[in-house]
């Protein structure tokens, strides 16, 4: 079990710091879902979470086989990878602006009172 102590800074504890700050978590605030890595496969399985999403996939499905086609396999194809390509866009946008939101409070400088 290890303890930290906090004490105000009068520049003796500057090298102290540099190596405690190592040790200790962040005080970081994150609220983006996705990272550039995790995006793709996340929304896609948060947009077939949705039942009209699903619907429209399984239409799809079903006029690949020849048996129950009805319309072209790729006409089929194209509510779904529209509705799906506007909700990314969407979503993209959206967290890329909580990104940078983010940004702005963790790098903004603050002060601490003592009392």
């Amino acid at each position: 079990n290890t303890w930290r102590i906090v004490s105000p800074d009068n520049g003796r504890q500057w090298e102290d710091w540099k190596q405690a700050s190592t040790f200790y978590s962040r005080n970081r605030i994150q609220t983006t879902k996705y990272t550039w890595l995790t995006f793709l496969p996340r929304n896609l399985l948060r947009q077939f979470y949705r039942l009209g999403n699903l619907y429209f996939f399984f239409l799809v499905v079903l006029n690949w086989f020849p048996q129950v086609e009805v319309f072209h396999g790729e006409i089929t194809m194209l509510p779904l990878v529209v509705v799906l390509l506007a909700s990314m866009i969407k979503d993209a946008v959206e967290d890329y602006r909580k990104y940078q939101y983010d940004k702005t409070i963790n790098f903004t400088k603050t002060r601490v009172y003592d009392k």
